[in-house]
């Protein structure tokens, strides 16, 4: 069990490091645009370290491309529950 946890740790490193250098970096040089709450940034980081690297991604991409002036707004939480595939009963 805690092989699996430090492999998980490893593989979403990478990507809790890209987020964090936008945070730091290009973040500040622009202007706040995000329309929900947590930030977009926020959210992947919470994403990846809830549901590891790949529904992280999927959920980090699915919230980016919803982030538009025709996209939603508010207060949009990471999901406790995410599953790829639903099954149909």
């Amino acid at each position: 069990m805690k092989f699996v946890k430090i492999l998980k740790y490893i593989l979403i490193l990478p990507f809790l490091i890209l987020v964090k250098l936008y945070q730091w970096l290009i973040s500040p040089l622009i202007p706040p645009s995000c329309r929900f709450t947590p930030t977009c940034s926020n959210y992947s980081l919470e994403a990846f370290k809830k549901h590891g690297p790949i529904k992280g991604f999927i959920l980090s991409t699915w919230r980016i491309l919803r982030c538009n002036p025709w996209g939603g707004h508010g207060h949009d939480p990471v999901p406790e529950k995410f599953h790829i595939f639903k099954r149909k009963k």
